[in-house]
């Protein structure tokens, strides 16, 4: 029997599959529990999401009674976040420096980075975050990047090319991830046998493509761990790459830009659009304009490439990218 869903479920199940830290977990997996039809069809779902409240109930008790913390909060910027991924000396921070204003510490040793480190990458008219990470291993990995992973729109796991050693490093961070409940994938989505598991769309970034032997090395690493990823060849060190690699970093956001016009103005804002996943309604712009505008809201006046200029639009609408909508409210 099929569970139609209803669309306010589907919402809550992404919000949980971003959620960042286990308090905001719960949060979403009982809206998710509220919002899930009640017939036959769903039973399993039913009785997966309660185990799975449950347990999260008794870490949480657990986690307060220890004093211990396995979560750690970045507020998210810009367009979309993207998380930096690799092993040591794979170069993360050298891509971060290299694509943002940021200034991590850039050293040819491991384990610099010791702890999560944003900035922002101009694309256009829209910024990005992106976020440096400490390195993961095939013993270690810090308990807060499954946090950091889960809530990114996308992750880049980098991989060096300059030794040997780094193709290993980065066969060591997959495999360390697949024994978590946090993975890598070609798209973000949850597991449909287990809801726990949660999957982040990813990009591989063969970084230091200018290294003797490089290609050898990416070929290598290919045939021993076939990913289903897109792949770029980057140097973060030499600039090589870094353009196609902005563009792609933006385009697997999926966010349409959105510009804004006052009803008594003779022209938009150009210069600071906001941003809503595609796909997703006038509704969304509204709330991020602010709170009035999504109670208040009475209509919209759209120009775009899909509509005539001017055209009455209601919340529900759907806006393309470069849309310039005027609302109006009570």
């Amino acid at each position: 029997m099929p569970a139609n869903l209803t669309p306010q479920y589907l919402k809550a199940e992404e919000q949980y599959r971003r959620a960042s830290t286990p308090e905001e977990e719960l949060r979403w997996l009982q809206v998710m529990l509220s919002e899930i039809p009640k017939h036959k069809g769903t039973e399993k779902l039913q009785s997966d999401l309660k185990t799975k409240i449950s347990r999260l109930k008794k870490e949480l008790q657990s986690q307060k009674k220890s004093g211990r913390r396995s979560s750690l909060r970045i507020p998210r910027q810009g367009a979309g976040t993207a998380v930096l991924v690799g092993g040591p000396n794979a170069g993360k921070s050298q891509l971060l420096r290299a694509l943002t204003r940021a200034t991590p510490e850039v050293a040819p040793w491991p384990f610099t980075t010791q702890k999560p480190l944003p900035g922002m990458m101009p694309w256009e008219d829209v910024m990005v975050q992106l976020i440096d990470t400490p390195p993961v291993t095939r013993d270690h990995m810090e308990p807060y990047m499954h946090g950091l992973i889960r809530g990114a729109d996308l992750v880049l796991l980098v991989l060096g090319l300059a030794e040997d050693e780094e193709l290993e490093a980065a066969q060591g961070v997959l495999e360390k991830l697949a024994t978590t409940k946090t993975r890598l994938a070609a798209r973000s989505y949850l597991d449909e046998n287990d809801i726990g598991i949660s999957y982040t769309k990813t990009l591989l970034v063969a970084n230091k493509i200018d290294a003797p032997e490089a290609s050898g090395r990416l070929e290598l690493f290919l045939e021993l761990c076939p990913v289903e990823f897109p792949v770029y060849r980057v140097s973060a060190l030499q600039g090589q790459g870094l353009e196609e690699l902005r563009q792609a970093i933006y385009r697997a956001l999926d966010v349409v830009r959105v510009y804004t016009k006052e009803p008594s103005a003779k022209k938009p804002d150009l210069e600071r659009p906001f941003t809503i996943k595609r796909g997703r309604t006038l509704r969304d712009v509204a709330a991020q304009v602010h709170k009035d505008f999504v109670e208040k809201f009475k209509f919209a006046k759209v120009w775009g490439s899909k509509v005539h200029d001017g055209t009455v639009v209601k919340d529900d609408y759907v806006p393309e990218d470069r849309d310039i909508v005027e609302f109006h409210i009570a």
